[in-house]
């Protein structure tokens, strides 16, 4: 890392962000999404850069997510800490994730976007977005296969962790399981003979990290063309059509992360939170130009260690995880969007269907890919159970992507927030130290 004088990495993201949105929905606005040389442009340069930054991070997180667990895990020492922590760390996902789909039902029965929408801008919308339905759909997988409890095992125990990791996209939980009863197996056999396993993951958790330095420095232009694409092809237009669906979904998140999260960093972890808003605005500014936790993982850990002094044990066991377990945007983006179909379907879901519907919103929320768009395939199963089309997720695919942003940001700010509740928790100093003036990386 080279500390210099200037303009800081987030700075130059956030002006990536703001000037690619800009031209691109300019762009659409003049020239219509329709333009051979506006599609063209998107499509052979901008998509492209775009994509390549962000699948070199998606490179780099499984032997990211494998290192940093296995090392943070057998450097607890103890199997009672990592016990303690590892509780801590499900009660308050638990606990997060609860509150964040009650919100979002509360604004969803209050505001009842499903019910605002016009007939025909919903039938315009499930047209134009029918092709792309119909893949999510496709790609949704069986609902009737297992009970409950065997899917669950299914899902957290790979039966090769090699299969896990070589899936498109990988595998987290199945990685993280391995991963965790690895670090315990290290932990176990003694520090002599776990020393030379651990130097190896330590040597290629920096060198990931070092790869990592040297990918964010294409960040501000690659988010550039990440938005550009997106504003250019969507424009903003159906952002007021579908007005009250994103309003309470973003009403609901700003909520969660003004309000619930400070209120956490404010009692649990005793921290500042506009101080703490602060230290984290790269990881924020990250997660919401990419979409994807996963990808956002390397600059939480090390912007939560370096600025908010979390130890790196607990802030490796905590973020590994929370990437993939901790997602209370997620959880409470899939409670309204299962609340406005069901509503624009003109299904009405009855107290004891909508308690079933919070409860796999909370499960969701647990399992869902830390990836782009990673819950719609959860939304279909849902939709399915509830009887209502699962084909309307349609409506939601050309907003979807603005609002994965937004949720993406509560979620990995959750991830932070735990691993800081639990350092405090577990006796760890988070001192206010003095940020750098700018840090490159």
């Amino acid at each position: 890392m080279v500390v210099k004088r200037g303009v800081p990495l987030h700075a130059r993201i956030l002006f990536g962000l703001v000037a690619g949105a800009g031209a691109g929905g300019i762009s659409n606005a003049i020239l219509g999404a329709s333009s051979p040389g506006l599609a063209w442009t998107a499509s052979n340069i901008t998509e492209p850069v775009g994509q390549f930054f962000l699948r070199l991070l998606l490179l780099l997180v499984v032997p990211l997510v494998f290192s940093s667990l296995v090392v943070g895990v057998a450097g607890m020492r103890d199997i009672r800490r990592l016990g303690r922590v590892g509780v801590k760390s499900l009660v308050y996902t638990l606990v997060m994730s609860t509150i964040s789909v009650v919100i979002g039902f509360t604004l969803a029965n209050t505001i009842r976007p499903g019910e605002r929408i016009r007939p025909e801008i919903s039938q315009q919308l499930q047209e134009r977005y029918a092709v792309d339905a119909e893949k999510q759909v496709a790609a949704a997988p069986s609902t009737t296969a297992d009970a409950p409890l065997m899917k669950v095992v299914k899902s957290i125990v790979p039966t090769n962790v090699f299969t896990a990791i070589s899936k498109d996209p990988p595998d987290m939980l199945g990685l993280m399981f391995f991963a965790l009863f690895f670090g315990v197996g290290l932990t176990l056999i003694g520090e002599a003979r776990a020393k030379p396993v651990l130097g190896l993951l330590e040597g290629v958790f920096e060198a990931v990290a070092k790869c990592i330095e040297l990918v964010m420095r294409l960040a501000p232009i690659a988010v550039f063309c990440l938005l550009f694409t997106m504003t250019s092809r969507f424009g903003f237009g159906l952002l007021s059509s579908l007005g009250w669906y994103s309003g309470a979904v973003l009403l609901g998140l700003s909520l969660h992360m003004f309000g619930v999260y400070s209120l956490s960093v404010a009692w649990l972890s005793r921290l500042n939170p506009l101080d703490f808003f602060r230290r984290i605005k790269t990881v924020m500014i990250t997660a919401f130009s990419t979409s994807s936790s996963n990808a956002t993982l390397p600059t939480a850990l090390r912007v939560s260690e370096e600025n908010l002094g979390v130890p790196r044990d607990i802030n490796s066991f905590v973020l590994t995880i929370g990437a993939t377990a901790n997602q209370n945007g997620t959880a409470l983006f899939e409670g309204v969007t299962i609340l406005f179909l069901a509503q624009l379907a003109g299904v009405d879901l009855t107290m004891g269907q909508q308690l079933m519907v919070l409860y796999l919103a909370i499960l969701g929320g647990i399992g869902t890919a830390g990836i782009p768009s990673g819950s719609i395939p959860f939304i279909i199963l849902v939709l399915a159970t509830i009887g209502v089309n699962p084909a309307m997720i349609a409506i939601v695919l050309g907003v979807d992507r603005i609002l994965d942003m937004c949720r993406t940001v509560v979620n990995v700010v959750g991830d932070i927030t735990a691993a800081t509740y639990v350092a405090r928790s577990e006796g760890a100093d988070l001192k206010e130290r003095p940020v750098p003036a700018a840090v490159d990386l």
